[in-house]
């Protein structure tokens, strides 16, 4: 069994327990074990359900000499994980990555106290809960750990900001890692602690995405909150464009979110298996081009539409372990790179490939586009992350395509 799968039970036992997100960091285990450590024991051929189940069983043992008081419950700081009666793994906890990280530097196992969660689902509970619904929209992604692929720049970079703004800790999943790790430190200067990680992926590759998902859990103990944004371009005639930029544009677009899909759901099933109350999202990020198909631009209008398919597919099987899986469907992000770069640009492929009638410049082009939206304006980062919110929020809410076009594409 990976250390990263019992980092995620850690993780999935602290939500539990609390009811919020918490951060776990994994170490190998040192000489110097705290002695009010909760000590877990497992074996490399244990199942997740069996470590699950052990996990539970020694806090139960743990909480015994650690009780509160005024209804409050001892939480560990510090889980040391045994193989054979040898110390392996130290997990340091605490409420975000920074205090984490700091009870580990100073080796502060003193133990968190904690309001216990929330788990009667009857019709009183939930309308008690209805009363502080505003209380809990401004805090929708405090604390959570999210992940966004295509981060480091374009609508990518706007989600990861808006999502580290809001208070949670995101990791920017980038092929392009100097522009992650760039992202990454004007960010953490601005918010004044640890908001944004790096880390490199190609999400064509299942090894690269799988990496990087061990590194997410290895560092952070989990996740909350998978963003697949990563996304390319090559417009051309169904005539004309050659079967490698076919393949190109389909196997990021299309394949590349169902290897996304395919081990982010493998960690949030983990997860579950010790939070199964804990509600956790999928999300990509698709197109208008996905609902209405693209004229001359075949190949990511196909894979968007697929992609929306897959949204739906994936939604119906995760469900049963907590996953939402929905899609956002923004309209032209006009002030990004994927349109405005002056090379590689939509406005200069459109503008080449004729695309727009009577158009001889780029401004000619925009001009075409936003004239198509009753608002008159391209989307925007912040238009995206609006809904992106939106779907975090709402718990009652799965397989969906959700338009941000500014009217141009209307629900049907």
């Amino acid at each position: 069994m990976k250390h990263s799968t019992i980092a995620a039970l850690v993780r999935g036992l602290c939500i539990d327990l609390t009811g919020k997100p918490y951060t776990v960091i994994s170490l190998k285990a040192e000489n110097n074990v705290p002695a009010t450590a909760m000590k877990f024991e497992t074996n490399p051929a244990e199942s997740e359900d069996s470590a699950a189940d052990k996990l539970r069983n020694s806090y139960e043992a743990w909480k015994k000499s650690n009780t509160a008081t005024n209804g409050k419950i001892s939480i560990p700081s510090c889980i040391v994980m045994t193989t054979n009666g040898k110390s392996e793994l130290l997990f340091w906890i605490d409420s975000d990555f920074d205090s984490a990280k700091n009870r580990h530097q100073e080796n502060d196992y003193s133990l968190i106290h904690e309001s216990p969660a929330i788990k009667d689902t009857t019709a009183a509970a939930t309308s008690v809960a209805t009363t502080t619904v505003a209380a809990q929209r401004a805090d929708v992604v405090k604390n959570k750990i999210a992940l966004v692929t295509g981060g480091a720049q374009g609508i990518g970079e706007e989600i990861v900001r808006n999502l580290t703004t809001a208070g949670a800790l995101v990791f920017i999943a980038d092929l392009n890692l100097d522009g992650a790790k760039k992202l990454s430190d004007q960010i953490n200067a601005a918010e004044k602690r640890t908001a944004a990680i790096a880390v490199e992926v190609n999400v064509a590759s299942e090894e690269s995405v799988e990496a990087m998902f061990d590194f997410a859990v290895s560092t952070a103990g989990g996740l909350d909150i998978c963003i697949s944004n990563a996304g390319v371009l090559k417009a051309g005639s169904v005539m004309e464009q050659e079967l490698s930029d076919f393949k190109f544009v389909t196997d990021i677009n299309y394949t590349g979110f169902f290897v996304v899909s395919k081990f982010a759901g493998r960690l949030l099933r983990t997860q579950h298996r010790t939070a199964p109350l804990w509600k956790t999202d999928i999300i990509q990020i698709n197109s208008k081009s996905g609902l209405e198909g693209s004229n001359k631009n075949g190949a990511y209008a196909g894979g968007k539409f697929g992609g929306l398919g897959l949204v739906a597919s994936f939604a119906l099987e995760l469900v049963e372990y907590g996953i939402k899986v929905n899609a956002v469907c923004p309209g032209n992000f006009l002030d990004g790179p994927l349109w405005s770069d002056p090379d590689k640009g939509l406005f200069v492929q459109y503008l080449r490939t004729g695309k727009v009638p009577g158009a001889k410049s780029i401004d000619d082009v925009r001009t075409f586009y936003e004239s198509k939206v009753p608002m008159k304006r391209g989307c925007t980062g912040k238009d995206l992350s609006r809904a992106i919110f939106y779907i975090i929020e709402q718990e009652y809410e799965t397989g969906q395509a959700v338009p941000v076009t500014g009217g141009q594409v209307m629900l049907h």
